[in-house]
């Protein structure tokens, strides 16, 4: 469990004595594909490392409406802020996309770990900030760029480096979902695009044909080596 915690970037720069003490206080956690792991308003007394498979963050409305706040890939933690707050609940819902496996991390413990360390203190304020420079990414996604634009900037955020095509690891649903638009816009976007003759689509594989095209739609046009692109939390944190 160690040497996987480290590989964690929240984790990966603890000593083997801290990773030690969040191993001892730690507990693995199998879910198979939709179910749950905790439910928005849950006491929130763990934070999680997603080893593999994939999650999705999101909340419910007060009329069951689902809105996915976020996608976790292998190498993410999450729910990790909330070690900071007074008796503190989870604000999102937690279910699993696939069959994954996580580690548990006991968070009243590593709080404690943090007052006996302020070096440790920081590293874990600079991963938080590097995620908080996400999340403000992310709003000038939803604010200033059109349904279009967003689906263009997920599909060029998730192109491996090199390469000409992606897999779309979760169900369309999901994903108009997280780009905040509905999915039959979500269907009209990748439609549009594949007549265009800029992407093409083989059931859930994305092959993209005319990368600058995608790229200028995407208003991403800066972006001239191929390579992944971070779109606010769409490509950060993947080991």
């Amino acid at each position: 469990m160690i040497d996987e915690l480290r590989r964690a970037p929240l984790l990966s720069r603890l000593e083997a004595t801290q990773l030690q003490r969040v191993a001892r206080h730690a507990s693995r956690v199998k879910l198979n594909a939709e179910q749950l792991l905790f439910s928005q308003g849950d006491s929130a007394t763990r934070f999680y490392l997603l080893l593999s498979g994939r999650m999705r963050l999101f909340r419910l409305s007060p009329e069951g409406a689902e809105k996915v706040i976020e996608i976790v890939s292998p190498g993410q933690t999450f729910a990790e802020a909330l070690m900071f707050l007074n008796a503190p609940r989870y604000p999102v819902c937690s279910a699993a996309l696939a069959d994954s496996e996580l580690i548990a991390i006991d968070s009243s413990d590593f709080a404690a770990m943090l007052r006996e360390s302020v070096d440790t203190c920081f590293v874990l304020l600079g991963a938080l900030s590097q995620r908080l420079r996400g999340l403000i990414g992310e709003i000038d996604d939803l604010t200033l760029h059109t349904a279009t634009s967003r689906v263009a900037r997920y599909l060029a955020s998730r192109l491996p480096p090199g390469a000409q095509s992606l897999e779309l690891e979760v169900r369309k649903g999901v994903l108009a979902s997280r780009l905040s638009v509905q999915p039959e816009t979500f269907s009209r976007v990748i439609k549009s695009l594949s007549e265009q003759g800029i992407i093409r689509m083989d059931g859930t594989l994305v092959s993209v044909l005319d990368q600058r095209a995608l790229l200028e739609i995407a208003e991403l046009t800066d972006a001239l080596e191929p390579g992944p692109v971070s779109i606010g939390t769409l490509g950060s944190q993947r080991p």
